[in-house]
């Protein structure tokens, strides 16, 4: 399975992108946010790739993070949401806001992607109330000087939950993210989410 392309565009459409590999293009389909966020033909470019295997073909999907990614993941284990769907989903929303609206359980944000019904939106925050993948790496920000803070995968329920807790109390989910990763790093994963929520609110009023 291809996990991860590293070329050059060779050329882009409406849904896809050539990536030349050593001479051999790829052809990866894309939403249209991420291909608004590539860089332009004959540029270098590293794209995280879902690869999907069937009887008569392989697709392959990119994304600009291994965090979208699984948020593709996610979105297709939610009956009656396929790669169509969970694409149009994250090129409509970003994953910030698609998880907000998973914390407040409202659909109709959800329901602004193309092909989404009502239904099928409630089922999205329903089921994926206690599945929001939280990113290994908050936005690339740095934070106190240090860059690229992580969250172990055995933190990552507890941080969600924190992250959930703050941004309904009215904090952007961009913000609370970068907060509870930074309240991670100081308690660790023996933290529970009480610490997380305490450490991040102090963080938020800075």
């Amino acid at each position: 399975m291809i996990g991860k392309l590293k070329g050059i565009i060779d050329s882009k459409g409406e849904d896809w992108v050539l990536v030349d590999v050593g001479g051999v293009c790829y052809d990866v389909h894309c939403s249209a946010r991420t291909l608004s966020h590539l860089p332009g033909d004959g540029e270098p470019v590293t794209l995280a790739i879902e690869t999907h295997v069937r009887e008569t073909e392989i697709r392959l999907f990119g994304f600009e993070t291994e965090h979208q990614r699984e948020w593709f993941r996610k979105l297709q284990s939610v009956q009656g949401v396929g790669a169509k769907v969970a694409l149009a989903i994250l090129g409509t929303l970003t994953t910030t806001d698609l998880a907000n609206a998973i914390a407040l359980q409202d659909k109709s944000i959800v329901s602004r992607a193309p092909g989404v019904g009502p239904k099928v939106a409630a089922r999205i925050v329903a089921e994926l109330k206690d599945k929001v993948p939280m990113p290994a790496v908050i936005d690339g920000r740095s934070l106190g000087g240090a860059a690229d803070i992580s969250v172990p995968a055995g933190g990552r329920s507890k941080a969600a939950d924190a992250v959930s807790a703050l941004t309904n109390l009215g904090y952007q989910g961009s913000d609370a993210s970068v907060a509870v990763a930074a309240a991670f790093r100081e308690v660790g994963e023996e933290g529970s989410v009480q610490d997380l929520i305490r450490l991040g609110l102090k963080e938020l009023a800075r």
